[in-house]
């Protein structure tokens, strides 16, 4: 996905920084930005128009940015595209409960322009181009599209997470081999993967969920006790 072809919605009350933030990303190529002051006006405009990317303040006037990723992951949304937490809380606790929520980053106020930039470029391409020239990958009934972040089953189209996407890519790259639980966790959140075991866990129970037959009795995300996962040759 190109720049330009790219819409990003910034979820934050503060209005000059929602600005500052519109400039760097126009700077950058960026040119399709909507902005939201609050989260009912985000979730209007995430219900209206396709989003590619979320960066949503966790304190606003109207309520938790945290609770409002929960709430718009249960009804089906947030899967469908990635977010970005943005807060002046810089606790490690804050950071791993987002992070632990299954957003795909968190960043603390004030950052650095080429710091924002890159974590949104390295999102992006998770979830959008993760550089896989393949065709549809069969596996049992499902049918996994890399590219389109989608699996079929049973007729019906189920969409990836961008952390199941990367997940997914990650072991169909080394099928065969194990990847070790550090290795998973440092691809997933490259910016601090430590005490994430549990959200690696969670991730991988909704991909299986989402791919094997009999998520339970899985065939081909198999785990490796001890040391990590496995996908077996296709």
């Amino acid at each position: 996905m190109e720049k330009k072809d790219c819409k990003i919605l910034i979820i934050d009350d503060e209005a000059e920084l929602s600005k500052v933030l519109g400039d760097i990303l126009k700077n950058d190529g960026y040119t399709d930005i909507e902005y939201a002051d609050n989260l009912k006006e985000g979730r209007e405009k995430i219900d209206s128009t396709q989003i590619h990317l979320i960066l949503l303040d966790v304190m606003l006037g109207d309520g938790n940015g945290f609770d409002f990723y929960e709430e718009l992951k249960r009804v089906g949304i947030f899967p469908k595209l990635p977010v970005i937490f943005l807060s002046a809380r810089d606790e490690d606790e804050d950071r791993l409960h987002g992070l632990g929520l299954g957003a795909d980053d968190y960043i603390t106020k004030p950052f650095l322009p080429k710091e924002l930039l890159l974590r949104i470029g390295a999102v992006l391409r998770r979830c959008y181009s993760l550089d896989e020239n393949t065709s549809d990958i069969v596996l049992g009934e499902s049918r996994v599209s890399i590219e389109g972040g989608i699996v079929k089953k049973n007729g019906d189209v189920i969409t990836l997470t961008a952390k199941e996407l990367t997940l997914f890519s990650i072991l169909y790259r080394n099928r065969g081999r194990i990847v070790t639980t550090d290795m998973l966790c440092e691809e997933l959140w490259p910016d601090g993967s430590f005490g994430l075991e549990n959200s690696l866990i969670v991730h991988m129970r909704h991909l299986r969920e989402k791919i094997e037959k009999d998520p339970s009795k899985p065939i081909f995300l198999k785990t490796v006790r001890g040391l990590g996962y496995k996908m077996e040759k296709i």
